[in-house]
């Protein structure tokens, strides 16, 4: 296989990024539960998660190589070039709750969120597994029989499909919950964060990124807090729903 894979002579990643966010918020209005959150309500969440995640994956990106950002700070060019998934997420939670104070809203929305998220991801992902070398999204040189020869001759973790199949997994299970109708409202968003932060926390150990935070990169420190505060969430209200049962 020749890298990149052209998509009817369009760039891979620039096909299947535009695929993932037509065919998410696609999924998120034919999955939404319509009696949670009116549609013209639900549009201004959309449009602040929206908002949050470009910001957010931007400004994760800058924190990559600290110095490079420092001396690339009137680089345009630099600047907008990259993004992240997680830092993508984490500011679409800001812009998420952040819209919902504007609107007044104060129940959860999270769970309509999760498969929307996780599809538009696994599409995403294609796109940059399809893009090769470039995308500087694969992982380290590997002897594994899983190993991907990008076109430099070197075969490397093709960490872009391991997130597919973690993603695969993943909604399987939260599917599961939903149908169970186990927990409580916002628990499947609630786990989907942690479990796909606890993913990149160890994923980002085999890919050649800087890891300028003591033995971590921007993107394990940011999954590292994302981490704590989705634990601490979901212990809270564990305890609180015990103290409603016993009361």
């Amino acid at each position: 296989m020749h890298f990149p894979v052209y998509i009817f002579g369009i760039h891979p990643h620039l096909f299947f990024e535009s695929l993932a966010y037509f065919i998410g918020f696609r999924v998120y209005l034919l999955t939404r539960n319509k009696e949670r959150i009116p549609l013209d309500k639900a549009i201004w969440v959309v449009v602040g998660a929206t908002l949050g995640a470009a910001i957010g994956s931007k400004v994760l990106y800058w924190f990559e190589s600290p110095v490079k950002t420092v001396e690339n700070w009137n680089n345009l060019i630099y600047l907008f070039e990259g993004k992240t998934i997680v830092g993508g997420l984490l500011g679409g939670l800001i812009g998420v709750e952040t819209a919902k104070k504007f609107i007044g809203w104060t129940r959860s929305t999270g769970d309509d969120f999760v498969l929307p998220l996780a599809v538009g991801m696994m599409i995403g992902r294609i796109g940059c597994f399809l893009t090769g070398l470039d995308d500087h999204t694969y992982g380290v040189p590997t002897s594994w029989i899983t190993g991907v020869d990008f076109g430099d001759g070197v075969k490397r973790h093709p960490t872009q499909l391991y997130e597919i199949c973690f993603l695969l997994i993943l909604i399987v299970f939260l599917i599961y919950l939903k149908r169970k109708q186990l927990g409580w409202e916002g628990l499947l968003f609630q786990l989907f964060m942690l479990g796909y932060l606890m993913f990149r926390f160890m994923i980002d150990f085999i890919k050649p990124t800087p890891h300028p935070y003591w033995i971590l990169n921007n993107v394990q420190l940011a999954s590292l807090l994302g981490i704590i505060y989705y634990i601490s969430l979901v212990l809270k209200r564990q305890t609180e729903k015990r103290r409603e049962i016993h009361a």
